[in-house]
């Protein structure tokens, strides 16, 4: 199968290869986010050595099954290791056979250990055996590439990337795999067979992400709406119990994690520590909340971010994953079955505008490039006004180095927007709430993002910039 997109992950397999000298990648990313795929197409399946750990088994169990990895490589042990420690012993062994599988142009073996989380179970010294195995011989080795991956984000941050013990400083690279933009999505739909229009993609982007799991459930045959019933709304749907599996599969203790997910699906502008408190009655003593907040964001669910003008007074956090957000909005209301049992609800269109805000923000990288800034520094906020009455909300604004800033107005239609008298005065109004209370020097521009463009009318005058569909499917 080809691989679609991933064009600078690729580039640096390619430099781990050729470097000359021993090499070990972390690789992290969301769970189906297809970090095993790339790994495994990249090298065509051709390792030095390939084992990966098993969801919810105990340590006995882990290393019969890297035993039998071993046994296929050749090792002709016949009974399992004791330990982890005899487990890479013979994993060193192996590789320092005259007949060790390299890779026939660079001439590198590569070991790849998959879902390396799932290996350490409680009380197995796991890592401790895996620091001996890189620090007594795998850094001496130029003919080494050890790969390590993981779906438990934070348990390959804490644990390999900002290790203080014998892995300290020891990986030489790291790769965390993003879910697809736009731009790949369309190329995979289109290596697929799968004829979508960009609106389509746009929504299914709304529904599903960019995650290329679910991409690949996709049936050419059917459309949108078929897709989104077979896969998720039907019981014997491929994603239909996934939302409660993510979390299961991410968190050993995941009742936490989804009681603040589902908080913040309540609020697009986010919430605050102290509201997610009061809406989650999760103490804040400890590192309990802490915890919780850190390893969703570092699986990339949720997102921390700053007000505008009232960072120092902490951050806020907002729900930024649209499969887990279009999950909340369905999940708990038993009328809707289908898509077209959703679909022009009340529901239906409070989740359409929050999912496409999250679609550009997403894309932010995209909406620089579309205002001619790329090279550009700038720093992405929220904005509330602290007027109790008559006050105003901004979702995206760009605060730009140029001495720019640019407002943003998120709007997913089916035609082109259009201004009318009273939104022309919302949006006059949001400036100058903006200027006002921020006392900002900068430049503020008006800047629309829509699907299909806007209508030029008497109102429209007021953008500076409008931004389509087009420019958030670039690369």
């Amino acid at each position: 199968m080809t691989i679609v997109g991933r064009n600078t992950e690729q580039e640096l397999l390619r430099e781990c290869l050729f470097s000359g000298r021993p090499e070990f990648l972390a690789v992290y990313g969301r769970r189906r986010v297809g970090k095993t795929f790339l790994i495994k197409e990249y090298f065509e399946n051709s390792f030095s050595f390939y084992a990966t750990g098993v969801p919810n088994q105990k340590t006995a169990q882990q290393l019969k099954y890297f035993h039998q990895s071993l046994q296929q490589y050749g090792c002709p042990e016949k009974k399992a290791p004791g330990d982890w420690l005899e487990a890479f012993s013979r994993l060193r062994k192996l590789l320092e056979r005259d007949d060790a599988q390299k890779d026939p142009v660079s001439g590198k073996m590569v070991v790849f250990l998959d879902e390396l989380p799932w290996m350490d179970t409680a009380r197995s010294d796991f890592k401790g055996a895996l620091d001996y195995f890189w620090n007594s011989w795998g850094s001496s080795r130029e003919d080494l590439l050890l790969i390590v991956c993981g779906s438990a984000t934070s348990w390959i941050i804490k644990h390999i990337l900002a290790d203080t013990g014998g892995l300290y400083n020891r990986v030489t690279r790291t790769m965390h795999l993003q879910p697809f933009s736009l731009h790949e999505c369309e190329e995979f739909y289109e290596a697929n067979g799968v004829a979508m229009s960009r609106t389509q993609i746009i929504e299914s982007y709304m529904i599903f992400g960019g995650i290329p799991y679910y991409l690949n459930e996709y049936n050419r045959r059917f459309s949108l709406a078929q897709n989104v019933d077979a896969l998720y709304f039907r019981d014997t749907g491929q994603l239909h119990f996934e939302y409660e599996r993510l979390f299961r599969s991410l968190f050993k203790k995941s009742e936490k994690h989804i009681a603040v997910v589902e908080a913040l699906a309540k609020r697009k502008q986010g919430l605050s520590r102290t509201q997610i408190i009061e809406e989650t009655g999760i103490s804040d003593g400890g590192s309990s909340l802490s915890t919780v907040l850190s390893e969703l964001e570092q699986c990339g669910f949720i997102r921390k971010f700053s007000d505008y003008s009232k960072a120092k007074y902490g951050a806020c956090y907002q729900l930024i994953d649209p499969f887990i957000l279009f999950c909340n909005q369905t999940k708990s209301r038993k009328e809707i079955i289908s898509w077209v049992s959703f679909t022009g609800t009340p529901g239906y269109y409070a989740w359409r505008g929050l999912a496409f805000e999250i679609v550009c923000l997403l894309h932010t990288s995209q909406l620089k490039k579309a205002l001619g800034i790329s090279g550009v520094d700038s720093m992405e906020y929220t904005w509330k006004s602290d007027a109790v009455k008559n006050g105003a909300q901004i979702d995206l604004l760009i605060d730009r180095r140029d001495q720019v800033v640019n407002l943003c107005e998120m709007k997913y239609t089916q035609d082109m927007f259009s201004i009318d008298q009273e939104y022309e005065k919302n949006l006059l109004h949001k400036r100058e709430c903006f200027i006002s209370e921020t006392k900002t020097k900068k430049s503020v521009y008006l800047t629309m993002v829509t699907v299909n463009g806007l209508v030029q009318n008497a109102h429209s005058g007021i953008i500076q910039n409008t931004i389509t569909a087009e420019d958030l499917f670039q690369p």
